[in-house]
């Protein structure tokens, strides 16, 4: 990596940043305010050129423009996320909000709307990179003899078997191991799964908690490892629990208080289980 500035924010080594954008005036110019900050930066015009760039080192983030000839960003992000988990913040002119919630979810650990402001879009690229300094061990985090979760590479393996996670699977988890044992608030994973996403809900932490259930829970209705935290949220654990014993159990409530007849998300559709 190349020395940062005497007085630049990441001390001696700096950041590395990988921009894609086929308007060359918004690379000269978003490069050059990168570097003031003290970021490394390198720039492609188009998704052929990007990987190119890859192939002789990786970034820390990738700032990816969606809009691009030859190879399209969704289409660029694919193959990168295919080979590895490099943190990618969406620039597109699109503004819909499910598209926005596609991106997220599939690729995007960030989205920023055309046109922006350089001071949102560098808050974001150093919320992404803080987020990735989360306490969460490189090396494979093992919650029992049949779960272990290698966060880095965006993978879990259960039962022996190699198990693909989103990118908004990830985040969750992220912050869930990140405070591996204690509750983590559900207004919390909302802000950490989906940023961008203005009318995010409880259901979007439910639906995805039972999802990440089916994926690595032995017994998904029954969690060993993921447990609800009846009105509050979710916490994460390594070994199973105890059997609960008072009105305060976390296993098998669930959120906001609500007991009795079976769960249902957000379309209506039994859950079989706890969310």
């Amino acid at each position: 990596m190349l020395p940062g500035s005497p007085g630049a924010p990441y001390g001696p080594k700096a950041p590395r940043v990988l921009l894609v954008d086929d308007d060359p005036n918004l690379l000269v110019v978003l490069a050059e305010q990168l570097r003031d900050d003290g970021f490394e930066v390198a720039t492609a015009r188009d998704g052929q050129e990007a990987l190119r760039r890859l192939r002789s080192g990786w970034p820390d983030l990738i700032v990816l423009d969606m809009m691009m000839p030859r190879l399209d960003g969704l289409s660029l992000a694919r193959e990168i996320k295919a080979i590895a988990d490099l943190p990618i913040i969406v620039l597109s002119a699109i503004d819909a909000a499910d598209s926005k919630a596609d991106l997220l979810d599939e690729v995007a650990e960030d989205y920023v709307t055309k046109p922006f402001h350089y001071p949102e879009l560098r808050a974001r690229i150093n919320r992404v990179l803080r987020r990735l300094g989360d306490r969460v061990p490189r090396q494979s985090l093992v919650l029992g003899p049949e779960v272990s979760l290698d966060l880095h590479r965006r993978t879990a393996t259960v039962r022996g078997r190699l198990v693909a996670l989103t990118p908004t699977e990830s985040r969750l988890l992220y912050a869930l191991a990140a405070n591996l044992g204690g509750v983590v608030s559900t207004e919390t994973l909302i802000a950490r799964g989906w940023s961008e996403t203005d009318d995010a809900d409880p259901s979007y932490v439910w639906v995805t908690m039972r999802r990440l259930r089916q994926k690595l829970e032995p017994d998904p209705d029954h969690p060993r490892h993921l447990l609800t935290v009846r009105g509050v949220g979710y916490r994460l654990v390594a070994a199973e629990p105890t059997e609960p014993t008072g009105p305060a159990a976390t296993d098998g409530a669930t959120e906001g208080g609500r007991t009795g007849s079976p769960a249902t998300g957000p379309a209506g559709g039994s859950t079989g289980g706890q969310r």
